[in-house]
Formats: structure tokens, C-alpha cells, sequence
């Protein structure tokens, strides 16, 4: 399981001209998965974004995790942060998850985020969305089940 995370002042998702998922301040999180990953993966990863001390205290020190400042998640599915490009100049997905198994990962995913009490907006899994941001900082970091 691969999560890219942008600590973001506001971000949303359109589809089809519509906002499907929106939030201010707290987290964006682009997430894709491999075939390999597990229930365990899932909780190991929702403990780590939801306790992540990234958001500025009152001395201005990352020392706040979303949970703290109170904040939200937007989790969008992203099934490119699987791509190889070591051989030629067309990226392979070959190391990206099946779809029905991703999706179900995704699902769970999110669920497991939304019962942390943290809000969760979301995207639709293998839509064409458009993501908008406002970065915070800005921060983003690159966590890896496969590298705890």
C-alpha cells in the first residue's frame, strides 16, 4: 500500500463537473495498492496517518496531527503510484493492484479512516477525477507498507 499525503489548506474532487468529495485543512491522500497488501497494511497505515505530527502548533512546530487541529481527509484512489518506469518512456501498472481487489481495499480503507472520527470525503474509484489543492507548506510525504 502506497499513500502520497499533502497536507492541504482545502482540497476537493469533480467528476463530471461535480464536487463529489471536498474538505478544508487536513490531509490529502492519493492511495494506491498491490495485490499483496493486507487487512494489516490497512490499520497499520490508518494509525500512522491519523497520528502523523505534520500540522503546525502555536511555536510553529510541526507538532499536531490532523485529529488535533481538527481537521479532515480527502482520499483519493490512485492506481498510478504503482507505475514502472525503469524500461522505455511508457509507464507500466503492472505492480498496481487488480481493480476488484483495490477497490475493496479502498473501500475498507476509507471505512477504517471514517471510524478514527476523523471526517473522510472520498473520490469514486476508478473515475476520471479532477483533484484540486491548496497546499499547506507545502508538505507531503510518501509512506509505504512494503518500507515500515
Amino acid at each position: 500500500m502506497r499513500v502520497v499525503l499533502q497536507r492541504v489548506k482545502q482540497a476537493s474532487v469533480t467528476i463530471d463537473s461535480k464536487v463529489v468529495g471536498q474538505i478544508d485543512a487536513g490531509l490529502l491522500l492519493l492511495v494506491g495498492f498491490a495485490d499483496g497488501d493486507t487487512d494489516k497494511d490497512l490499520d497499520w497505515m490508518v494509525h500512522k496517518l491519523t497520528h502523523l505530527r505534520i500540522f503546525s502548533d502555536e511555536n510553529g512546530k510541526m507538532n499536531l496531527s490532523v485529529a488535533q487541529i481538527q481537521g479532515a481527509i480527502l482520499s483519493v484512489s490512485q492506481f498510478t503510484l504503482y507505475a514502472s518506469v525503469k524500461k522505455g518512456n511508457r509507464p507500466s501498472f503492472t505492480d498496481a493492484g487488480q481493480p476488484a481487489f483495490a477497490n475493496r481495499m479502498y473501500q475498507r480503507f476509507n471505512h477504517k479512516l471514517a471510524e478514527t472520527g476523523i471526517p473522510v470525503a472520498t473520490g469514486e474509484f476508478g473515475a476520471d477525477m479532477d483533484v484540486k489543492i491548496e497546499n499547506d507548506g507545502p508538505v507531503t510525504i510518501v509512506i509505504d507498507t512494503a518500507q515500515n
